[in-house]
């Protein structure tokens, strides 16, 4: 396969990306009552599917093309530093976080009960940690991401041997993952596997990712039938979502416990699949017919938060951990929570700020004197 020229970055997906990390601040603050309201609320898929199938299409962009310009190893010493920066990531996560609890959490808070296996078994639950066999709730997406980045290359490989064959092997995982239950071990204390099954959600990270490599190429936007389609979808879902129809209407909860399992989440089921699809069609035709929506200081907010994703990611779980804590403390009132969610999603912005700040290298900037550039010799003099 010979490599299409470097794509520019996509605006839509730091914006989709950054109105993830919100919604994950608010999902992921234990006993928020704002949760209620977050989309997943009014449809089978959440925040996490469009995470997932964002990466995927990142991850395209960023180690896609490496592997055809720098060769097969090289992209594969790619993959895995971000590995590894993704792993340290993720242990350094859950000690800020374990250190919070200690230090703040009250006895029966959600966290010390999120935490119960790491106080009751801290050696097994810390060797289970460093080997990904112990993933806490909340902490799930980071093993999640490290798992699909290292199917990059095997998937890679799989393209070289015939275009059809990396599709073929990511349906083949699905299907192990839903029919004959391939997952990994992830609750040592009450043997439940990762609540996000890697092997599964794979499935949305490659479909992402083979649309960024231009491996396959989606219908095109704003076609009749398929918006038509793709909105009866999202709307026939939002009765059987919503707490608003679901609470006066308990034979919509009878018909769902009848015909879909439990746990929809952990092999991605196709209801999640299809609703996703159907919403991310319906997103992107709007703004392929309103660009002007881009332009907008809410998206310019939302693409800062999107293109320092990890960062981002790092700040609002820890952010709703400390909201959870807190609220826990504080109590749930009505001004009380929308105090804690308005901090916690402007400290989410203001980690992405600082991310980028210090990626830019202000330091590395030569100083001005009295309006103007040092020389060399002013510069060294202002340093010490």
């Amino acid at each position: 396969m010979t490599p299409a020229a470097k794509r520019p970055r996509d605006q839509r997906l730091d914006v989709f990306r950054g109105l993830c990390m919100l919604i994950i601040f608010i999902a992921h603050m234990p006993g928020n009552p704002w949760l209620a309201w977050i989309p997943a609320r009014f449809g089978f898929s959440s925040a996490t599917e469009l995470f997932i199938f964002g990466s995927g299409f990142a991850s395209a962009i960023a180690f896609g093309r490496t592997f055809f310009i720098a060769g097969f190893w090289n992209g594969t010493l790619k993959i895995a530093r971000r590995i590894w920066q993704i792993y340290w990531a993720h242990l350094c996560l859950f000690v800020v976080l374990a250190g919070i609890t200690v230090l703040a959490a009250p006895p029966g808070s959600h966290a010390m009960q999120a935490l119960a296996y790491v106080i009751a078994e801290p050696a097994q639950a810390i060797g289970g940690l460093v080997t990904l066999t112990y993933v806490p709730m909340l902490l799930d997406i980071l093993p999640l991401y490290v798992v699909v980045l290292a199917l990059v290359p095997v998937m890679i490989a799989a393209y070289r041997l015939h275009p059809v064959a990396p599709f073929a092997l990511s349906t083949a995982l699905y299907l192990a993952a839903s029919v004959f239950g391939l997952a990994m071990p992830g609750r040592p204390d009450n043997g439940q596997p990762w609540f996000f099954n890697p092997f599964a959600w794979q499935a949305l990270f490659f479909l992402g990712f083979a649309i960024g490599l231009g491996w396959w190429r989606p219908p095109a936007l704003n076609r009749r039938p398929l918006v038509a389609l793709a909105a009866v979808i999202v709307v026939v879902s939002i009765p059987f979502n919503f707490w608003g129809f679901t609470d006066h209407l308990p034979v919509l909860i009878d018909i769902q416990a009848a015909s879909l399992p439990l746990n929809t989440w952990t092999n991605l089921h196709p209801v999640r699949l299809i609703h996703f699809l159907a919403l991310a069609y319906l997103s992107l035709s709007l703004l392929d017919r309103a660009p002007f929506l881009l332009d907008t200081e809410a998206a310019k907010l939302l693409t800062l938060v999107g293109t320092q994703s990890l960062p981002a990611f790092l700040a609002c779980t820890a952010l709703a951990w400390i909201g959870g804590i807190t609220l826990d403390i504080w109590g749930r009132d009505a001004g009380t929570v929308a105090l804690v969610n308005l901090a916690g999603l402007a400290g989410v912005v203001a980690a992405a700020w600082a991310a980028r700040l210090t990626k830019s290298e202000p330091w590395a900037k030569p100083k001005t004197v009295e309006g103007r550039a040092a020389a060399p010799a002013e510069a060294k003099a202002l340093d010490r």
